[in-house]
Formats: structure tokens, sequence, C-alpha cells
């Protein structure tokens, strides 16, 4: 490997600019390669970042790939783009970070963990929460045993996400693979499954799409392998953000309230975690290049891929059967 660890980005949309920021940042990265279908999205990128203009470009993440000069990639593409991606990527002996989700089908997340066991390579999956303070406290008290078993979660989330993303290749199930559900929605499924280290059984749910191509408003009922249980809200057509998630434990319950944190004991007695109390955060950027260096582990490794479209895959699947759907593992 050079002196820096060379990173090629696929997709230079929106998503990508603060990946790009945060590599830019970094002593030990060099961006090396910036590719993308739309002529536009790159130019846009390198005005906004000067010091990418005499960065290669291509139109082809194989032909970015095939010219070599790289260690590493962070796809930040489509969502049923991202298989194909991972896959080349890591075929070709490179690092990858991905966005969200990981991919579409229960199926391939298991080609995903697969192929990232037999090649070696680091993975990361940016769920950015995995690495935030708040989440990162209730996961390691969870984990401690002092609050007991998990024995019901409850999240809610609620955005403009109609309306928002009319138009664009969010509503287009091609390019999506779903909506809200898979979207703004994976984070909170996937933070929740990440704090509390639950697996799903099976899942219960009532889907509306009103009148766009892909889900938009999601009700689930869940039930875990451990025996807990749980719903799941997903609203895509509100007025604004909002989200809440609880966890109730046999001991005690934390309560995440758009982003502050409470604790309750097992008698009630609730309290706000400091500054001092919350572990240190980071980001999946940071920590990609730090696993590859073998600084750190990863943080927000393929199994939370995997562990999503176990939720995602049998919610859909049930929505549209009106039936229960089980994880078929």
């Amino acid at each position: 490997m050079a002196d820096k660890v060379r990173v090629g980005i696929i997709g230079t949309g929106g998503i990508a600019q603060g990946h790009i920021r945060r590599l830019l940042a970094n002593p030990n990265v060099a961006i090396t390669a910036l590719c993308d279908i739309r002529p536009i999205a790159l130019e846009k990128t390198v005005e906004r970042y000067p010091d990418l203009k005499a960065v290669p470009q291509y139109d082809d993440f194989r032909k970015m790939i095939a010219a070599g000069n790289l260690d590493a990639v962070e796809i930040c593409t489509p969502h049923t783009t991202h298989y194909e991606q991972i896959m080349g990527s890591l075929d070709s002996g490179l690092h990858v970070l991905t966005e969200k989700p990981m991919v579409c089908t229960i199926a391939h997340a298991h080609d995903v963990l697969k192929k990232v066991e037999a090649t070696g390579k680091t993975f990361v999956l940016n769920y950015q929460r995995s690495y935030q303070p708040e989440f990162l406290y209730i996961k390691n008290a969870i984990a401690s045993g002092e609050y007991g078993e998990v024995q019901f979660v409850q999240g809610l989330q609620g955005q403009e996400w109609l309306r928002g993303c009319a138009g664009t290749w969010r509503h287009d199930p091609a390019l999506s693979g779903g909506g809200q559900l898979n979207d703004s929605g994976s984070h909170m499924l996937a933070i929740l499954l990440f704090v509390t280290g639950l697996e799903v059984d099976k899942v219960f749910g009532f889907i509306e799409n009103l009148g766009a191509a892909v889900d938009i408003n999601s009700a689930l009922s869940l039930k875990f392998t451990n025996g807990a249980i749980g719903n799941i809200s997903v609203v895509g057509n509100g007025p604004s953000w909002y989200e809440d998630i609880t966890i109730w434990c046999s001991k005690g319950a934390f309560y995440m309230r758009n982003g502050k944190l409470e604790v309750s004991d097992a008698v009630g007695k609730r309290h706000t975690p400091t500054a001092e109390e919350l572990p240190k955060g980071s980001n999946p950027d940071d920590n990609f290049i730090a696993a590859i260096l073998g600084k750190e582990e990863v943080g927000s490794p393929a199994i939370w891929g995997l562990r999503v479209i176990e939720l995602t895959e049998p919610a859909w699947k049930s929505a549209a059967s009106g039936q229960p759907s089980a994880v078929e593992r």
C-alpha cells in the first residue's frame, strides 16, 4: 500500500459529499479516482472540492477499478447497484465502504458476508449511528447485563419522504429496491438491531404506498428469536422529521427521543447520561481508514446489512400476502 490509503468514490451525488469532505480531512487518505454516470455530478463535485480537479474521472466503476491506483472504494450509489459494485470491488482486492442499505435481498447479503470473509478485506457499512455516543452507550449497557434481557422495542420515524423524494431515483423501485423502509427507515432498523443484538424471527406488516411506486408508510409487528417482541412505524408522509426509539428490558429502559437519551433503572428512576459517561464517538469514514491501517476494529460490519434485510424483506412479503412472514435463514 502507498503512504496513504488510495480511495476511489463510486457515485458523486449528494450523499457522497460528506464522505469526500471527511476523507479530504483525513491525513491518511488520498482520493485518487471519481466515478459517476452523470457528468454534471462529477462537475459539481470538483467545483465544490477544487483539490480534486486533477483526479481521474470515470463513467463506469469497472473502468475505474481496471485503471488501478486504488486500495479502497466508497460506494455512494442507488441501492440496487450496491451488490454488483461491492462484489466487483472485493473481487478486485479492494477494501469497501458502502452506503446503506448494504443490499436489497437476503440472498445478496449472504453473498456479501461470504465474499468479505473470503477476501479478508475491510468492509464498512455506512450506518453512522453505530458510531454515535448515545447509541454506543445503550449497546454497552445492554451488553453488560445490568438492564436484563431485552423484552420489547418500539421505533417510530416520520419525515417528508413522499414529497421530498418525489421524482428521484428513490421512488423508482428498479434503483431504490423499495421505499422509505429501506432508505431512511433502514437507519432506524439498523440501530435497533445493533444496540440490542436481536435477530428477527417473524414480521407482520401493513404497508401503504399512497400512490407512489414504493412503500411510504409501514406498520410492522416483530417477534425476535429470543422471544422479545416489538413494533416499527415508518411514516413517509409526515410534515417534518421525528424519531422515537424505546427499548424496554427486564430491569430498565432506554428512551431516545429525537437524538436525546434518557435511561430508566428497574424502579423507574431516570437520568440523562453526561458527556463524561458517554463513549467517544466517531464516523464510518475515519473508522474505515483506521481499520484498513489495522488501528481499529470495524464499527459497522456487513452483518448489520444482513440483519436489516432480514427484517425488511419479510416485511415486504408480509404486506403483500397479508400473513406473517418468517425470516429465511
